[in-house]
């Protein structure tokens, strides 16, 4: 069970707004509110206490109260809202005369009442919480005697007695770790200590693996111990079990509690000081405790081991060396279900299908598999549930339809949940209930970070509380701590390789949307009826299902929906928007809005945040979402939109505003809030709206499309955003020099500045030593210079290069070269335009998985390119210019080939001697100057084409 604090953080904020806010409030109101503030801050501290509590452990009576307060702060905050939109909606429009007078008398009666019913309001919220709060101490039942604690065993302790013939998949992985643990660069390998830290999901066997490679090794060392560590670990205990292990006879009788706990620190220290020893500290959840430990594990010159696990990646990097686990490939899986299932008559069958399973039985396996992901607990639970079904298809697809869907009971499905429940209370507050709302999403689904971070925004989940931190920037940094504890699974950009979405584990997924059925969190639409048990219903995701069974969940109250999510298959089901009083966010992303759902009731929405209609095939916004007073995101991305209304100048609230390149905006110098624009479309018509970017000095993210002659404003223009962190600048027309004159800001994470967009030189400002945190950098140099290269080689943290020079330039035709030490971190490298090949020395972008380049039969240096010193490549992609023989052709290939297939990771090669002048292509065939839906359709055909073409 999962107690989230509900709108608790937000409503004592709201409450702090009416008290300074301009609301002229009636006598006696504000102290109310004072009262209700201190009370609710102590309730707050009270439920967070209760939210860390695992629900077996918890009292009835205390769950009751967190649900009631849950649900009541919910309300709460709908009727503080509520106040509020009446109070700034009401303004006076732009009236003369009579009418002016009628519009400001009706105006003040408006007012008037709304003061008389929020302090009616607040009278009734303090009741209920008086209520809720005496409904609690009425009940509490005090049995004169403790109740006894049913004792249960940790199901992560049954992995120490599992017999090696059970494991599979397990001895590649554990020789691996052998090798890294007692290898050593001066090849002394048992002369100098080594930690090594295992590190991955719940569940991924983690503790198997550190106990495979503690009995395969443990003979090497005069001494071992193997230790778990609880998430609220007793010192005392686990310092005496570890000396118990190393010396059974010496400290079979030693008592922790007559000892301190430094004490028993300076024992282990003085045991182990001239000893060659191996521990293996298993399940770390913290690095306090990591850091408290470790003094009791001293350095010696002996030799000594350490092995630690954990499921938090910033722990594992904070030990020591790291091992990121691996899920099992899937001919292991598959060894491994059968074996599980069948037992010893599967044992020398190395496919594991054999005369036990038929063609029918063996695809239903793949769907098993698909859904197991690799990770060895979940096979294992799987297998004990088709164990005891018939061998027919018909009963392992209803086992495969089940996982997911919270429909299966049994011991080992609850240990598995369990185990996966450890992570999920580790967890604080705030990242549990941004984890709990990724259960709105369907199985399978990947899940955009950015769009998801707005929605915990739109939601009131992120509070601000670092000074010089946005509010998507805070989300950013719950984003990538839920990856980092392995809660979500991160989804990289093919094209990129940059991470732009996640994904939840079917496992995982299953946990989060049994607990948020329980607390009443989402409510699910779709054929397996993942409904809520409550009539009240706060967020719904609609993702498919039959009318009739809509019309069951629509009887209840949706009213107080305030989030829908609804997906494509569902969108005929979605009630009409005048029936959602306090929507906050409103995604229907895919569903095609151009025939089944109108808009024209949008301006009902005046609560909504979030407007997300991406790929909607709208023609256009309806003018009322200018209403929408309270709207952070308005995102129409590939919805076929040709210009938004002039109304949404007044949203003056709009953080995050994302539209197509060939939609046109009305203006943007009112929208002052801004972080995001993507994209705002220049062209001959809209070349004033310049100006107006200097005014949005808030810019985070920022892509432009310049169709038009090059303005010099805009660089000009540019040097007012100094939170810049990621900029775009593509150009249709061909332009030297336009952007020469503008800095990046220190602080910059992504440039890409293409499709006629040239530097005459490379930027002075691309400095090593400023700019710390680009990672991205898309550019075009017309004239590049070995030293420039180097440059660009000591950027820290950069990860993908694409770099573009003028091969028509005299100095391009020089040979490159790549040296040791530079590229530290490049992952990605794209390079064109060179007609020399860039050659690569040992050292050389130590990291680097892919390799793009244009390669030409002009070169005089050979093809000697040193790909043999990439010590990571995996991908590499050639363009070969035009202008050789077959013959010369067919002898660059074969060689090509040949230093791939000598290469000790044996990557991947692609050749293409098709290749069009990239620069050429982009420059003449892209310049979208007509208003026509044909031509933009053209243009971003053309673009995504030359983008399949280059990487």
């Amino acid at each position: 069970m999962e107690i989230v604090t509900g709108a608790l953080s937000s409503v004592i904020s709201k409450l702090g707004e009416l008290l300074i806010g301009e609301y002229n409030l009636q006598k006696g109101v504000k102290g109310e509110i004072m009262f209700l503030q201190a009370e609710l801050e102590s309730m707050k501290g009270a439920l967070q206490k209760v939210s860390s509590t695992p629900p077996d452990k918890l009292d009835i009576q205390d769950k009751i109260w967190a649900r009631d307060l849950r649900e009541l702060s919910y309300d709460i905050e709908d009727s503080i809202d509520t106040f509020m939109v009446c109070g700034k909606s009401n303004q006076q429009t732009k009236l003369h005369g009579i009418n002016k007078f009628i519009d400001r008398s009706v105006g003040l009666f408006r007012k008037a009442k709304g003061r008389h019913r929020i302090a009616f309001e607040i009278r009734d919220i303090k009741s209920r919480v008086l209520e809720v709060h005496k409904r609690r101490r009425r009940y509490e039942i005090n049995l004169g005697v403790d109740k006894p604690v049913r004792a249960t065993v940790d199901p992560r302790l049954l992995i120490h007695y599992t017999k090696v013939t059970e494991l599979v998949g397990i001895d590649e992985a554990r020789d691996e770790l052998i090798k890294i643990i007692m290898q050593e660069e001066d090849e002394a390998p048992m002369q100098q200590g080594k930690i090594v830290s295992i590190v991955g999901f719940g569940g991924l066997g983690k503790t198997t693996l550190a106990n495979a490679v503690h009995a395969k090794i443990r003979a090497l060392f005069d001494c071992c111990a193997f230790i778990s560590v609880s998430q609220t670990p007793d010192f005392k205990k686990l310092f005496k079990g570890i000396l118990y292990q190393l010396d059974k006879k010496s400290y079979d009788s030693i008592n922790e509690k007559t000892l301190e706990e430094e004490q028993l620190i300076n024992e282990l220290r003085d045991f182990l000081q001239h000893k060659r020893y191996m521990i293996v500290i298993d399940d770390i959840w913290e690095i306090t405790v990591w850091k408290i430990i470790r003094r009791a594990l001293p350095d010696n010159d002996i030799g000594y081991k350490i092995i630690t696990t954990t499921r938090n990646i910033d722990v594992a990097k904070q030990t020591g060396a790291t091992y990121l686990m691996k899920p099992l490939s899937l001919n292991n899986s598959r060894k491994l279900l059968y074996r599980r299932i069948f037992g010893n008559q599967e044992k020398d069958n190395n496919e594991g299908n054999g005369k036990y399973i038929d063609e029918e039985l063996d695809k239903v396996t793949d769907k098993i598999l698909k859904k197991c992901a690799g990770i060895p607990l979940a096979i294992i639970t799987i297998a004990s549930l088709l164990a005891r079904k018939e061998r027919n298809k018909m009963d392992w697809y209803e086992v495969c339809s089940s996982v997911g869907s919270g429909l299966e009971s049994s011991l080992d499905w609850d240990n598995m949940r369990k185990i996966l429940s450890f992570s999920y209370y580790d967890l604080p507050s705030h990242l549990r209930t941004c984890l709990l709302y990724l259960s709105i999403f369907p199985e399978d689904y990947e899940i955009g970070k950015d769009r998801l971070i707005w929605m915990w925004i739109a939601e009131g989940f992120i509070q601000c509380k670092e000074r010089g931190h946005s509010l998507f920037q805070v989300g950013e940094s719950y984003f990538n701590e839920l990856i980092n504890r392995f809660m979500i699974q991160p989804v990289y950009d093919e094209q990129y390789g940059m991470l732009e979405h996640c994904r939840v584990h079917d496992m995982m997924l299953d946990l989060i949307r049994s607990f948020s059925n329980e607390e009443n969190f989402v409510t699910i639409l779709n054929d397996m009826d993942h409904t809520s048990p409550s009539n009240t219903v706060r967020r719904l995701s609609l993702q498919h299902g039959k009318e009739d069974r809509a019309k069951k969940w629509a009887t209840g109250s949706i009213r107080q929906v305030r989030s829908i999510v609804v997906f494509q298959f569902a969108v005929d089901l979605l009630p009409a928007f005048q029936r959602f009083g306090v929507l906050r966010v409103l995604h229907l992303e895919g569903c095609n809005l151009s025939q089944c759902c109108s808009l024209k009731y949008l301006e009902y929405l005046l609560h909504l945040r979030y407007l997300g209609l991406i790929n909607t095939s709208i023609p256009n916004l309806p003018d009322e979402v200018g209403n929408l007073q309270y709207l952070q995101t308005l995102d129409v991305m590939e919805s076929g939109i040709s210009c938004l209304p002039t109304t949404v100048l007044q949203l003056k609230k709009l953080m995050c505003l994302r539209v197509h390149w060939f939609t046109r905006v009305p203006g943007i110098g009112t929208l002052t809030s801004l972080e995001e624009l993507s994209w705002l479309r220049i062209d001959d018509i809209s070349t004033d709206i310049i100006e107006e970017l200097g005014l949005l000095t808030e810019l985070r993210v920022l892509r432009i499309a310049f169709f038009t002659e090059w303005n010099d404003k805009l660089a000009e223009c540019l040097r007012e955003l100094k939170k810049i962190l990621i900029i775009s600048v593509i150009i249709g027309q061909r332009s030297i020099g336009g952007l020469d004159t503008w800095v990046a800001p220190r602080h910059l994470r992504r440039l890409e500045t293409r499709w006629g967009c040239w530097f005459a030189t490379l930027p002075a400002w691309l400095n090593p030593s400023l700019l710390l945190d680009l990672s991205f950098l898309s550019i075009d140099v017309r004239e590049l210079q070995q030293k420039d290269l180097e440059i660009l080689g000591r950027l820290p943290a950069l990860y993908y290069l694409d770099l573009r020079v003028d091969c028509k330039n005299p100095r391009i035709h020089r040979r490159f070269v790549v040296g040791a030490r530079f590229f530290p971190c490049l992952v990605h490298c794209a390079l064109w335009g060179f007609v020399q090949p860039v050659v690569f020395e040992r050292g050389a972008m130590p990291k680097l998985t892919r390799l793009v380049f244009t390669f030409s039969m002009h070169s005089d240096g050979g093809i000697d390119l040193g790909l043999g010193n990439l010590a990571s490549l995996q991908e590499i992609s050639v363009c070969v210019r035009p202008g050789a023989t077959v013959e010369e052709v067919d002898e660059a290939k074969a060689k090509l080939r040949q230093a791939a297939e000598i290469h000790p990771n044996r990557p991947t090669i692609h050749i293409d001697e098709d290749e069009d002048s990239d620069s050429e292509y982009i420059d003449t065939k892209i310049c979208p100057t007509k208003n026509n839906a044909h031509c933009m359709t053209q243009t971003i055909s053309l673009v995504r084409k030359a983008r399949r073409r280059r990487i």
